[in-house]
């Protein structure tokens, strides 16, 4: 089906947040080595980048590299880090007019892979038709420890009272306090879980899982997960009759 045709342009996700899973049995189902699968991968969010722009989605959060999979083979890690490195384009982001950024530990990152991180987040500040941020080195339990950990020492400096901390305070501690929660949360490649990501600001996400392995997530398939988030009905913990007489 081409839903492509059938999303509703007045109802567009502010923000989608995507779990890219898949690479790995991608490649296997081939019969090639994981690497060509992330490479393959890679290839797709190139093209999720300009996608994204076509729907009208303004805010991207791309699960790229979690802090557990610092556990994987060695050689893996390493060539996922220098295929990071080689991936990034930074004209594609700037002749879209689109501002980068990166989450996560960034401190683990090899230098010269955080480097060209930061030269192209500081070469993109100013565009604003959509932001794409990479959580690299991520983990949402490893997000809010270091948010305690500030507002923590926010209450040992006087600076703010146990009394004042809430949700809002909270938010604004973590590392995606300059973009708003998401509204859609993508997984590809079957499996039916979040796996420690934006545990916090996806409280009232709307879920969508496929069994589309990333490298084989076009430009359709996001229209498709973009229209069924189309057809809920987001209630926020009010019944469906108070959203309906709002």
């Amino acid at each position: 089906m081409d839903y492509i045709q059938l999303i509703d342009k007045d109802n567009i996700p502010q923000h989608v947040a995507i779990i890219m899973d898949g690479n790995g049995r991608w490649a296997q189902q081939r019969g090639l080595p994981r690497t060509e699968g992330h490479q393959a991968g890679a290839a797709t969010v190139h093209k999720l980048v300009e996608n994204a722009l076509k729907v009208g989605i303004r805010y991207l959060t791309l699960y790229t590299f979690s802090t557990e999979n610092w556990n994987r083979p060695e050689g893996e890690v390493a060539a996922l880090m220098a295929l990071l490195f080689d991936s990034i384009e930074e004209e594609l982001f700037i002749k879209n007019n689109v501002c980068f950024r990166i989450i996560g530990n960034s401190e683990k990152l090899p230098a010269r892979v955080l480097e060209r991180l930061r030269s192209c987040e500081k070469n993109t500040a100013g565009n604003d038709a959509l932001t794409v941020v990479l959580a690299l080195s991520y983990s949402a339990k490893w997000e809010i420890t270091e948010a305690v950990r500030a507002i923590a020492a926010r209450v040992k400096a006087g600076e703010v009272a146990l009394d004042e901390i809430d949700d809002k305070m909270i938010s604004q501690s973590l590392t995606t306090s300059f973009m708003p929660d998401p509204d859609l949360l993508i997984r590809t490649g079957k499996e039916l879980r979040i796996s420690n990501f934006l545990l916090w600001q996806c409280a009232y996400s709307e879920f969508y899982f496929t069994e589309v392995l990333w490298p084989d997530f076009d430009y359709n398939e996001l229209c498709k997960a973009v229209y069924d988030y189309q057809q809920r009905q987001r209630r926020f913990g009010k019944t469906g009759e108070q959203v309906t007489k709002k």
